[in-house]
């Protein structure tokens, strides 16, 4: 019992992909388990937000509020991404791409331009990173996201029924709902004296924040493999995005740790260029782009918790190594 649960600690986020998938893949193709899967489909749809919603405000009572200031390092994963886009954006028009290549581009696209992931101060400090700095960029990368994509995507469809201030004012209101209301619920937690003992029961309970995550990982897992499978597309073009979202996932990782070296931060860099909001990428495909642009971020939530489970791996060894 002790090893499955060590194992379980030691593995959280690729069990609940390979569990989410597979209780997908058992409703999907069992008949008999239809009503089941109807009964609880409402009932998973309403828990993702609220372990996303929890996973952020326990995240945040741990942050020391004074230390929320922009480092070094947040100004060059900004360019990078911007320089990223630019290339992608630049690709498309110069070559006047159209078809399945297009289709491919967005969905790399909407990998890079969607902004870091909520969820990256929790595998940051599993990582031993600085959690208010992490934090502190998650807040500018959403601000950069909502600048970016009302500017690039009418370039890609003149057509496009979009905006500058009307997709700004969308995304900044999925800002607040996702950042800005559980960070001010935590720090009336952390700074009420009635809720005293209550904070102290939430920073007290060891890493609350990371399983929670992983519970909603096996949801978002279980909803990835069905965009999946039901995605109208050739297997070979699905494979290609699969591919080449992993590819993407590895550079984009791979150079943020590169930029963050120069600033003794290759922790919290590489986490904030590599580890990407694929929900959030998913709503702007389906909003603005072509909806099978949504394969790409699909498939980039499963590479990037896989590297995060290699990298929590090495890193909890390299610990009881050196004790």
């Amino acid at each position: 019992m002790r090893r499955i649960i060590q194992f379980l600690k030691e593995w959280t986020l690729p069990v609940a992909i390979a569990t989410g998938s597979f209780l997908y893949l058992v409703f999907a193709f069992i008949p008999a388990l239809d009503g089941v899967a109807s009964f609880f489909a409402p009932i998973l749809d309403a828990a993702l937000p609220l372990f996303m919603f929890l996973v952020l405000y326990v995240t945040f009572c741990k942050v020391d509020f004074r230390k929320l200031i922009p480092v070094g390092w947040h100004l060059w994963i900004a360019l990078s991404q911007v320089l990223m886009v630019a290339v992608i954006i630049g690709a498309i028009l110069f070559f006047h791409v159209t078809g399945e290549s297009l289709i491919l581009l967005e969905a790399l696209l909407t990998c890079i331009i969607c902004p870091c992931a909520s969820a990256a101060a929790v595998v940051t400090q599993k990582l031993g990173g600085n959690l208010e700095e992490m934090t502190t960029y998650t807040f500018l990368s959403n601000f950069l996201c909502a600048l970016l994509i009302p500017v690039c995507f009418p370039l890609l469809d003149a057509e496009a029924d979009i905006t500058f201030w009307s997709a700004f004012v969308a995304i900044l209101y999925k800002v607040c709902l996702v950042l800005v209301v559980p960070m001010i619920l935590a720090y009336i937690t952390k700074h009420w004296h009635a809720l005293c003992r209550f904070y102290q029961w939430v920073i007290s309970v060891n890493n609350l924040s990371y399983y929670l995550w992983g519970c909603s990982l096996l949801i978002v897992s279980g909803t990835t493999i069905k965009n999946i499978v039901h995605a109208e597309v050739a297997v070979s073009f699905l494979l290609l995005i699969a591919i080449l979202a992993l590819v993407l996932c590895l550079i984009q990782f791979a150079f943020g740790r590169y930029i963050g070296h120069f600033f003794c931060s290759t922790i919290n860099a590489g986490q904030a260029l590599g580890q990407k909001n694929t929900a959030f990428a998913i709503w702007i495909a389906y909003t603005y782009l072509n909806p099978l642009s949504t394969m790409g971020p699909g498939c980039y939530i499963l590479w990037q918790n896989i590297i995060n489970s290699v990298e929590i791996w090495r890193y909890d060894h390299t610990i009881q190594r050196k004790k």
